[in-house]
């Protein structure tokens, strides 16, 4: 099978990246190293790429009633230049995709997926395109494979970026965009969200304009200490803040009720997503079980589908994350547990290699700055 490649394969490789498939891409995992990527971070930048992901173009008079019926939030929400975090969902309970939702006018939206479920959602939302008089290709386009994406993350990247516009991106409220020039390059989308918990922004570009973009986002960076980071970093990132990974944490099998995710399943009149009465029957009757955070009490790592255990070595459920946090120097994860095992503080054991290795459940983020 060939591997697709982002505009970026060139710079990973000459740069000596691990490379890996992912996603039928083929992808940095590593430069420097995991641990060293993910404190730079923390404390500088990083410059990820992640044009793997996948964005649809929504536009027309119906765009905004049909995001509004398959997603969990709410739409109506969103004014001009807003972002939103939301769940495609199946309307059996469970996750198509976790994604973001871009409004640029009422009529004109981008959605933001995850590179591995590109084609499973794209099918979706066009079945459900044909019920509702949709025309894939011109109100619903699949602009994936023509679009660049790289992720500036860190306390430091806000001031890179200064360097490369005359727009005050500085001062950008979270989960905001807008189109500006940067770098020479016109029409960009930038957008301040994040996946890693240490502030940043995202610029989308064309295929074409992505390497400039690249060589400029580094050079301005230097002063600063940026390093370009993989998908490895980029875990480890995301978990210490508690984030959900789509196919570990979050899939078609699970609720965003069950995984923390009542915030952004919004039951508001009018709002008759699909699925509903079943989401609203869980959030008022409470479900069997939760996704929690938890660290290591004594060495070991944490790895997806361990078992946990109570006091009494019961099992109690599974990993679904796991990892080593290079911040805080101890193993942390994530899983599903019976409800009344769900309490923050609540000691659990983690089935390492059949030795169970003590664990206490904690309230994300996983890792705060200062600890």
């Amino acid at each position: 099978m060939n591997m697709k490649k982002t505009p970026f394969t060139g710079f990973h490789t000459g740069l000596g990246a691990r490379m890996q498939p992912f996603a039928g891409y083929n992808m940095p995992v590593e430069y420097s190293g995991i641990n060293d990527e993910h404190r730079t971070v923390r404390e500088k930048a990083g410059l990820f790429d992640v044009s793997h992901m996948g964005e649809f173009l929504l536009s027309g008079p119906k765009a905004a009633g049909f995001i509004q019926y398959l997603t969990s939030n709410d739409v109506n929400r969103l004014s001009d230049g807003m972002v939103q975090y939301t769940c495609l969902l199946n309307g059996k309970g469970g996750i198509v995709d976790d994604m973001l939702v871009y409004r640029f006018d009422s009529e004109s939206f981008m959605l933001v997926v995850n590179a591995a479920n590109i084609e499973k959602d794209w099918k979706w939302l066009e079945y459900h395109a044909r019920q509702e008089g949709l025309e894939a290709g011109k109100d619903i386009y699949d602009a994936s494979d023509e679009t660049a994406l790289l992720a500036v993350q860190g306390p430091c990247a806000m001031k890179i970026l200064e360097k490369l516009t005359d727009e005050p991106v500085n001062e950008m409220e979270f989960y905001t965009f807008r189109k500006i020039n940067i770098a020479g390059i016109r029409d960009a989308v930038f957008s301040v969200t994040g996946y890693t918990g240490s502030g940043g922004c995202e610029i989308y570009v064309s295929n074409n304009d992505g390497p400039a973009l690249w060589n400029a986002v580094l050079d301005a960076g230097k002063e600063f200490g940026i390093k370009p980071a993989g998908l490895g970093a980029r875990d480890t990132l995301r978990l210490e803040m508690g984030f959900c990974l789509y196919g570990n944490d979050i899939d078609e099998t699970t609720s965003p009720i069950e995984a923390g995710l009542g915030w952004i399943t919004r039951f508001a009149e009018g709002n008759e997503f699909i699925g509903r009465d079943l989401l609203l029957r869980q959030k008022t009757e409470g479900v069997k079980r939760k996704l929690v955070a938890f660290v290591l009490k004594e060495k070991g790592i944490p790895r997806k589908d361990y078992e946990i255990t109570d006091s009494g070595g019961n099992v109690i459920g599974k990993v679904t994350s796991g990892t080593m946090s290079p911040m805080l120097g101890k193993g942390i994860g994530m899983g599903y547990v019976g409800k009344e095992f769900a309490k923050a503080g609540t000691s659990l054991n983690i089935l390492i290699r059949n030795r169970p290795v003590a664990a206490e459940i904690v309230r994300p983020p996983i890792y705060r700055e200062g600890q």
